[in-house]
């Protein structure tokens, strides 16, 4: 019984040291949450506006106008940008961005990838870890998963940058991008979007399409040469801000449920404690007595 005892106070023991940094570990991300919950907030109702008013542009260009980010061709050769995190515990998270970047390619570029023609790219470990456990039939790119940890708007614009010359030379004729999209600490949407060729304006069914009034100076042309980088740098950086959030919300979340589990545990583990050393003391309490009888007789 005695072995026994200590065995469950080494587990209360461990169960107790798991909840000190369950707890400290919820303190961290929910302070890291803060300062990740006001980039994004402040970034994307700038972006969402300039990628509305971009994809507008690009609906309606008038004359010779024109840029190679607006235009669809045949998608022979896809690139899948996917945003996750470098560290994990924090439940889910990855595995359903992965789960939607997974879905992606199904749904629409199983033919490049069965052709050898679909590239993914990776901006953060755990969802190059993800991908190579289950593919091998993707080309795989790796040399940007540290920019994840430094999401400066000059690191991510190097990125956005590169892919954007590699979609005007012809590499790739389709970049998606699949990220986390914030909403509140508990809840986030596993999100893709088409990132270049910046997708039209969706005009609902029997609705007339407006066209964009829009005045241009010093012209059209010139505007989109400058405008049209800048929007998609920052709807980039913006995924990244948005999975940022995301991640430090979700391992806030599952670290509290960790430590509400390890109490709970606790409970149950103290209530064994308790009724072992009852067991321990009633059984020595019955050998006394039982001796006491035997001496007396």
């Amino acid at each position: 019984m005695a072995g026994g005892l200590k065995e469950v106070r080494e587990r209360i023991k461990s169960v107790n040291n798991t909840q000190q940094i369950t707890k400290a570990m919820k303190m961290v991300s929910a302070a890291k949450l803060r300062r990740a919950q006001n980039a994004i907030i402040q970034v994307r109702p700038y972006a969402e506006r300039l990628n509305r008013m971009l994809s507008n542009i690009l609906s309606n260009l008038d004359g010779d106008a024109s840029t190679s980010f607006g235009k669809a061709r045949e998608v022979k050769n896809t690139l899948i940008v996917v945003v996750t995190s470098n560290r994990g515990l924090c439940g889910a998270f990855n595995t359903n961005i992965c789960k939607e970047a997974a879905a992606l390619i199904q749904r629409k570029y199983d033919k490049q990838r069965k052709d050898g023609k679909l590239t993914v790219l990776f901006i953060g470990k755990k969802g190059s870890e993800w991908f190579k456990r289950r593919y091998r039939d993707i080309n795989f790119i790796t040399d940007y998963i540290a920019v994840y940890e430094n999401p400066a708007y000059e690191n991510v614009c190097q990125v956005s940058s590169k892919l954007m010359d590699e979609f005007s030379t012809g590499k790739y004729d389709s970049i998606e991008v699949v990220y986390g999209r914030f909403k509140n600490a508990a809840t986030t949407f596993p999100t893709a979007e088409q990132w270049l060729p910046v997708p039209k304006l969706e005009v609902p069914a029997g609705a007339k399409q407006k066209k964009a009034d829009y005045l241009f100076e010093p012209d059209q042309q010139q505007l989109l040469e400058h405008l049209v980088p800048s929007i998609l740098q920052l709807s980039f950086h913006k995924s990244l801000l948005d999975t940022q959030a995301s991640e430090h919300g979700a391992r806030m979340t599952s670290m509290d449920k960790a430590t509400e589990n390890a109490e709970e545990l606790l409970k149950a583990l103290k209530i064994n404690y308790n009724k072992a050393r009852q067991e321990a003391i009633t059984t020595e309490l019955g050998e006394i007595v039982s001796g006491a009888a035997a001496l007396e007789s």
